[in-house]
């Protein structure tokens, strides 16, 4: 593979997730760690990437009280339309991370009633100025890639909560494996947030539809929803209908 192709590849790889780990490119792409690395010096240079160990970030991802541009931007704004119907008042909703959730809080009802849980700081900013829904934020440990809470006690005191309704992000979904995640402390307080859940809304891009990380989140029977940018009908989401398909 040409050094420009890998460079593409790395960069929709960082849009996609927001980060990247090398050794898992390295398996990607057939190369070396050494050229891997030297692939991820070069996007570092020209500002498409930051460099951290094991891997990189995306630079908008590093830079959370700005307003960085949001990758897949419409198609986000499109999942969380489709998302916040299924939002009714009263609702318990507990809602994970990801630029996808904060589009998501940003359009809620101005007057909702109910409870937001959320392991998100992001999130739980955006719900607080959006809407009157008393917001909860879970705190703990904040995650340096995922700018969420993670750790023992966010996770015990989800366990603790019984929620209507949760919202979740994915970085890999698959008909095999699943809901999977590259971040094992992130993948434990996901499934923390399904358990707590009556019912668990998936919010992905489609392009993310097929690819498996390292860490298994659920089954897809433990999903309720699974909301794309999508049209309902599309063939690609066909395989999925054993949720309800938004």
């Amino acid at each position: 593979m040409l050094q420009e192709e890998r460079h593409n590849f790395i960069v929709q790889k960082i849009n996609s997730h927001n980060k990247v780990i090398a050794s898992d490119l390295c398996v990607q792409l057939g190369v070396s760690l050494d050229t891997v690395r030297r692939d991820i010096k070069e996007l570092e240079r020209k500002g498409k990437v930051i460099k951290v160990h094991g891997g990189a970030v995306s630079p908008n991802f590093q830079q959370p009280f700005q307003q960085p541009e949001v990758y897949a931007l419409q198609e986000k704004m499109e999942i969380s339309k489709k998302a916040v119907k299924l939002i009714k008042d009263g609702m318990t909703l507990l809602v994970g991370g990801g630029t996808v959730m904060v589009e998501l809080v940003r359009i809620l009802p101005e007057r909702l009633k109910g409870t937001l849980f959320t392991v998100s700081p992001l999130v739980a900013l955006e719900a607080a100025q959006r809407s009157t829904v008393e917001v909860v934020l879970l705190g703990g440990n904040l995650s340096r890639n995922s700018y969420i809470c993670t750790g023992a006690s966010v996770a015990s005191a989800i366990n603790e909560i019984r929620v209507d309704l949760c919202f979740l992000g994915t970085n890999g979904l698959s008909l095999a494996e699943g809901v999977t995640d590259y971040d094992w402390e992130v993948a434990q307080i996901k499934k923390a947030i399904i358990n707590s859940a009556s019912r668990c809304a998936l919010l992905s891009i489609s392009e993310k539809i097929g690819t498996v990380q390292k860490v298994n989140v659920c089954n897809l029977n433990a999903i309720d929803y699974l909301v794309t940018e999508l049209a309902a009908d599309d063939k690609k989401l066909l395989p999925f209908r054993g949720c309800k398909v938004l």
